[in-house]
């Protein structure tokens, strides 16, 4: 009789920590609103990775089917909107988007264009274009490397991931 008492009580334990364990990871993915690897997950939750692996792959059952996902691109991990859902965040994005018209205008340029001189993007866009690129960096959205008495502006990885763009797709 002990022994079931004890069976039973450690098999809740165990229940409740694979769904705390699911909480947090869920939490962090949530939270991030970018590409998470294993290790960052692993500091983060402190999760064994063997567990955290087994997690992440029923945290991606739960939300299939859903309007959010989990998305893996190698060995990275991310929660995003469901991708027959991406109209949505883009119809809200563009409403009351944290760039301004003209900083939307400035980004879709350096995409378009890219690789692009930052003295050619002044010239289309004027000079409000040198604090719109200082943004981008600051960001991590774009690359800027110098190149004689200007600078090239290429996109980074996070572009295509802030904007969950296939990497290389037609801008």
């Amino acid at each position: 009789m002990a022994e079931e008492i004890k069976e039973g009580s450690v098999e809740e334990a165990d229940s409740a920590r694979e769904k705390e364990n699911l909480r947090k990871v869920e939490a962090a993915l949530f939270i991030s609103g970018k590409f998470l690897s294993l290790k960052e997950l692993v500091s983060l939750t402190d999760i064994n990775p063997i567990l955290l692996r087994d997690t992440l792959r029923e945290l991606e059952e739960k939300h299939r089917g859903s309007g959010i996902e989990v998305v893996k691109k190698d060995d990275l991990w991310k929660m995003d909107v469901a991708s027959d859902f991406s109209y949505m965040v883009n119809r809200l994005a563009t409403g009351s988007s944290e760039f301004t018209k003209a900083e939307q205008e400035t980004l879709a340029i350096i995409a378009y264009k890219q690789p692009i001189k930052q003295s050619v993007l002044i010239n289309i866009r004027g000079n409000k274009a040198y604090d719109h690129v200082k943004s981008f960096v600051k960001l991590g959205l774009i690359n800027k490397k110098r190149i004689g008495h200007t600078s090239e502006l290429t996109l980074k990885d996070e572009f295509y991931d802030y904007f969950s763009l296939e990497k290389g797709a037609k801008i």
